[in-house]
């Protein structure tokens, strides 16, 4: 079987993704794997919020511009932009132009500085919200899969509470996909696990 196109074997898993490569690279590769990493998960946090009332591909293929425009999303450099950089960031056509959600990425890293401080990570933080484990979805259709859960609604409640803007519980259960927290690979997906498992 062809890896890079469709077939009738193919899980449904990829098919919202099989027509845009960079979305195929993102399903396949990045999707439900789990990430420690402060930064990514900063960038995800963020792109996430982007993606309010978007399409995820609109925001994936705008990917590379945002890491640019926002210090391939350093939480401290986010943190420091000054009303003058983000209002610039306005005439930036490569981005969604809308003020409050490239506002909203200060917003994220001045709230992430202060969970940072008081947890040691944003990692620690976010990874609290399930123990540290991996929840692994057994779905068998996409239908199945839930839209949010009652950590989602959490984490939201609590993202809001800390200051940070486009968290809604919708959006918190797609960041917690994308870092990895869940695995909503379908069953018969390939990509289910990588090598090591995960």
């Amino acid at each position: 079987m062809n890896k890079d196109n469709h077939t009738e074997t193919e899980s449904a898993c990829r098919l919202w993704a099989i027509k845009d490569p960079l979305l195929l690279e993102y399903h396949d590769h990045e999707w439900c794997r789990i990430s420690h990493d402060d930064r990514h998960i900063f960038e995800m946090l963020c792109l996430e919020g982007q993606s309010t009332g978007l399409s995820w591909r609109t925001i994936i293929n705008k990917r590379h511009a945002y890491k640019e425009a926002f210090f391939d999303f350093d939480i401290n450099q986010c943190a420091a932009m000054s009303d003058d950089y983000l209002e610039s960031l306005m005439e930036n056509k490569e981005l969604i132009r809308n003020r409050n959600k490239i506002f909203s990425v200060r917003k994220n890293a001045i709230a992430a500085q202060k969970i940072i401080a008081q947890y040691g990570s944003l990692d620690a933080y976010v990874w609290s919200y399930t123990d540290g484990r991996q929840i692994i979805g057994n779905w068998k259709t996409s239908a199945e899969m839930p839209a949010e859960t009652e950590i989602s609604r959490r984490m939201s409640r609590d993202f809001k509470k800390s200051g940070m803007a486009f968290v809604g519980p919708v959006i918190t259960y797609s960041f917690m996909q994308a870092i990895g927290m869940v695995n909503d690979h379908l069953i018969d997906c390939r990509f289910r696990f990588d090598d090591s498992g995960n």
